[in-house]
C-alpha cells in the first residue's frame, strides 16, 4: 500500500468520474423513483430539486417524503429536521474515515468532498485508497459525476411522474439497496466483524414491528455501535 502524501490532479478526477459508472445504474433507478413519487406527492419543481440537491440522501428524501405535509407546523418540521439528522448521521462516520485523505486538501475542496459524500461513492473511493491509490482528485471526481446523475435522474422522474403511478410496484426502491449490498462484498471481512451489522438489521425489525414511526432507525443505529463495541 502506498504511503505517500495525498494529491490532487485533474487525471484523478477523470479517473474518479471512470470509476462511478458502474453506480449509475442504482443511482439513476432511485433518483427517478424519488422523482416520481415527488411529484405525486404534489411538491412543486422547485421544492423537489431543493430536496434532492441540498439534502442528497436517497433514504433520507423518500423518509421525507412521507411525513411531507401541505400545511407545515412547528411539530412536522420537528420531526422532518430530526429524522433526516437521524438518518444522515452515518455521514459523520463516513467523514470521519475521509480524514487521512482530506487533511492537507484546501478547506473549500474538502468542504465540497463532504457535502458530496454518498454511500456509493465512499464504497468506491475507500476501494481506490485502500489499494493504495492517494489522489484525492480521484474522490471528487467520483462524488461530482454521481450528484450530476443524481439530479439529472430525479428531473427525469420529476416529469415522468404520471407516467409511472406506483414506483414501488415495479421495485425502483429496491435497486440502490441491492447495489449497496454488492459493493460491501469486497469490504467483507469475515462473520465476526459483521455481527454488528446483524444486530443493527434485527433490532430495526423489531422496534419497526412494535413501535410507530421511525425510532427503529435510531435504535438500529444505536444496537449496532454497541454491539461492536462490546465485541471488541
Amino acid at each position: 500500500m502506498s504511503t505517500s502524501r495525498p494529491f490532487f490532479s485533474l487525471a484523478g478526477l477523470r479517473h474518479g468520474a471512470r470509476s462511478a459508472v458502474p453506480a449509475f445504474p442504482g443511482f439513476i433507478m432511485f433518483a427517478l423513483a424519488f422523482g416520481t413519487a415527488a411529484a405525486q406527492k404534489g411538491l412543486s419543481f422547485g421544492e423537489a430539486m431543493g430536496l434532492t440537491g441540498l439534502v442528497y440522501a436517497g433514504a433520507s428524501q423518500m423518509v421525507a417524503l412521507e411525513i411531507w405535509q401541505q400545511v407545515w407546523s412547528p411539530a412536522t418540521i420537528l420531526t422532518i429536521v430530526t429524522v433526516t439528522a437521524i438518518v444522515n448521521s452515518r455521514m459523520i462516520l463516513l467523514g470521519a474515515t475521509l480524514q487521512p485523505w482530506l487533511r492537507y486538501e484546501p478547506k473549500p475542496r474538502a468542504a465540497l468532498n463532504l457535502f458530496l459524500l454518498t454511500e456509493a461513492g465512499w464504497l468506491i473511493s475507500t476501494r481506490y485508497y485502500n489499494e493504495g491509490g492517494r489522489d484525492v482528485g480521484f474522490l471528487l471526481g467520483c462524488a461530482a459525476i454521481l450528484y450530476v446523475v443524481w439530479l439529472l435522474a430525479t428531473l427525469a422522474g420529476y416529469f415522468a411522474g404520471a407516467l409511472v403511478p406506483e414506483p414501488r410496484r415495479f421495485g425502483l426502491d429496491l435497486v440502490m439497496p441491492i447495489f449497496f449490498g454488492i459493493m460491501l462484498v469486497p469490504l467483507w471481512k469475515g462473520a465476526k466483524p459483521a455481527l454488528p451489522w446483524l444486530v443493527a438489521g434485527l433490532v430495526s425489525l423489531a422496534v419497526h414491528a412494535l413501535v410507530p414511526g421511525y425510532l427503529f432507525i435510531a435504535a438500529g443505529a444505536l444496537a449496532g455501535v454497541i454491539a461492536g463495541m462490546l465485541i471488541e
